[in-house]
């Protein structure tokens, strides 16, 4: 094989391996211009490659602070606290952003819409071209679990945005494609099954100690 053709083959291989990542990635360059992306990021922007590449990512994006003033991305009050903006920035000094959750807000379609990132932003050398590598990651299915949920103190069923009821094993397969197996704890066992419990040796659930309280001890006690 000629090595020309060597070199192709794996640029090729590479690309066919990044455009598998389900997750967004974007490749940049100095002021967040992208210059790079793969299939996942492709369908986020909803756009052509050839009208996306060198363009600010804060613009491909539609962030409502790109259309506050007329220079666009990186020139509004609150571009200056961008995740992504200053993780790319870092990046480019050689440096290492930590990841981050970041709300982005967007406009679609005269709307603005709310989205949940983890953000990764890595720094990428390529044939002595300082580049910055920008990870997407859509957290806002796992944040749900972090929020409080309307549960029935009775049956224990979880009301959802549309104010139905269902079970918490169809909430989790759901919203977060999570599939639940059923078993039963000791102390159920204990009260549902007591002779194959006694049979099995399953200890009942211990009492709770007692509270304890500290108290400094007396000189004379020492």
């Amino acid at each position: 094989m000629h090595p020309q053709d060597s070199i192709a083959s794996e640029i090729q291989y590479h690309r066919t391996i990044i455009d598998a990542m389900p997750c967004p990635i974007f490749v940049v360059e100095e002021d967040v211009r992208i210059v790079d992306f793969n299939t996942a990021a492709g369908e986020l922007l909803q756009q052509e490659r050839k009208a996306t590449l060198r363009q600010r990512a804060g613009e491909m994006f539609h962030c409502i602070h790109a259309i506050e003033t007329p220079d666009g991305c990186g020139k509004a009050p609150a571009c200056a606290t961008c995740p992504i903006r200053n993780g790319v920035n870092l990046a480019l000094q050689g440096g290492t952003p930590p990841r981050q959750t970041a709300k982005l807000e967007l406009l679609s379609e005269s709307c603005v819409t709310e989205a949940l990132f983890l953000i990764t932003v890595a720094p990428l050398v390529f044939e002595t071209r300082r580049l910055a590598l920008v990870v997407l990651e859509d957290v806002r299915e796992i944040t749900l679990l972090r929020q409080m949920l309307p549960i029935c103190s009775h049956c224990k069923q979880v009301r959802d945005d549309a104010n139905y009821w269902q079970s918490v094993e169809t909430y989790l397969a759901t919203h977060l494609d999570i599939d639940c197996t059923h078993s039963l704890c000791p102390e159920c066992v204990g009260k549902l099954f007591p002779e194959y419990a006694q049979a099995l040796g399953v200890a009942k659930k211990p009492a709770p100690r007692p509270a304890l309280s500290i108290a400094p001890i007396p000189p004379d006690a020492a």
